[in-house]
């Protein structure tokens, strides 16, 4: 038997995603306005916005974590395939993660 969904729940399975995305996109974009106002209200009053993001702590637990996952896949697909193609996909990331760590460490071990 071969069932055929009908236009309504095909219409309804087009518009969900659509309706999410538009809603998702609003909420962004009333986060980022009221923060810019927040921020402008306390630059009016004197004081400084803090600062929310932390390179070197990303940088180090980013590297950790990328590196651990390539080494893992990558030991991980030699053991199963051989030196093959597939290995690159764990290589690609250990690559990343170990880069984020070696910035780390030189700005880590740079004179402030």
């Amino acid at each position: 038997m071969d069932s055929i969904p009908s236009a309504a729940a095909q219409i309804l399975i087009m518009v969900i995603p659509i309706v999410g995305i538009f809603m998702g996109s609003v909420v962004v974009f009333f986060y980022l306005l009221w923060r810019h106002k927040q921020n402008m209200m306390m630059i009016e009053k004197g004081m400084r916005p803090p600062g929310t993001f932390d390179l070197l702590s990303f940088s180090l637990v980013g590297g950790l974590v990328t590196a651990g996952v390539g080494l893992i896949l990558s030991v991980f697909f030699a053991l199963t395939d051989g030196a093959v193609y597939s290995v690159l996909g764990g290589l690609i990331p250990l690559a990343v993660g170990v880069s984020l760590l070696v910035y780390y460490l030189l700005r880590h071990n740079e004179p402030r």
